[in-house]
């Protein structure tokens, strides 16, 4: 069993427990969780952290495409979701534009979160930022300890990013998979839930117009596979 065959089987065994609320993997956000003493409506703040496929680059109208935008209207008004996606972002802090040295990382400080939807790596494989498996799975947890530290110790979620159906920039589907596996192990050790967009997105090239961004239906398949994966 190859490792795509492996994590679509995992993914369907993971989501089919996620329903019996017995999975680790696929815990969910419950509104319970978040009640505060001084409001019983409470808002419950997201942020999506991620590259240019989280920010929505080459969607016209992004604001309102871009997968953060409609993971907010799935959710609907008790959630407050933010795109704080940079584009070019990489999850490395040695890389050619690290994520933790952005704007978005600072709103990510002043946002503090109850949750993270983390998608960072794509922009990993380009060859003057990678380093190697070993060394990216390290850098990933540091990454995921860096969000675990905020004030508002948020709940993470870490996406596999979308497919490479061209490789472009730099980016490159064999070093995608590499990241991947990086991502899984890095995620196993510190018990960080996945979501698999890689695989939700497979088979869809029609959603990537310049082989590596989503497309408003790419973006709306991702919101929707987050909020499955997220919400009970």
């Amino acid at each position: 069993m190859n490792r795509r065959t492996f994590l679509t089987v995992a993914s369907i065994a993971a989501l089919a427990a996620g329903c019996s609320g017995k999975s680790k993997r696929t815990p969910h956000i419950r509104v319970e969780d978040f009640q505060t003493y001084q409001s019983g409506d409470p808002e419950i703040r997201i942020a999506c952290v991620g590259d240019s496929i989280t920010y929505g680059a080459g969607i016209q109208d992004r604001e309102k495409y871009a997968y953060p935008s409609q993971l907010g209207a799935l959710l609907g008004p008790r959630f407050t979701v933010r795109n704080l996606g940079h584009s070019g972002a990489t999850a490395s802090p040695k890389g050619d534009l690290p994520y933790i040295g952005t704007t978005e990382y600072q709103e990510l400080e002043k946002f503090q979160p109850e949750v993270v939807i983390l998608m960072l790596g794509t922009n990993d494989t380009k060859p003057q930022n990678w380093k190697g498996r070993e060394v990216f799975e390290q850098e990933y947890r540091s990454l995921i300890a860096d969000i675990r530290n905020l004030k508002s110790r948020p709940k993470i979620w870490a996406c596999f990013p979308p497919p490479v159906y061209k490789d472009a920039w730099g980016i490159n589907a064999v070093t995608l998979d590499e990241m991947i596996e990086a991502t899984e192990r890095a995620c196993d050790r510190d018990k960080v839930p996945v979501i698999d967009l890689n695989d939700a997105l497979a088979g869809h090239p029609d959603f990537f117009p310049d082989g590596v961004h989503p497309n408003a239906k790419g973006s709306e398949l991702m919101a929707k596979t987050v909020y499955q994966a997220v919400r009970p």
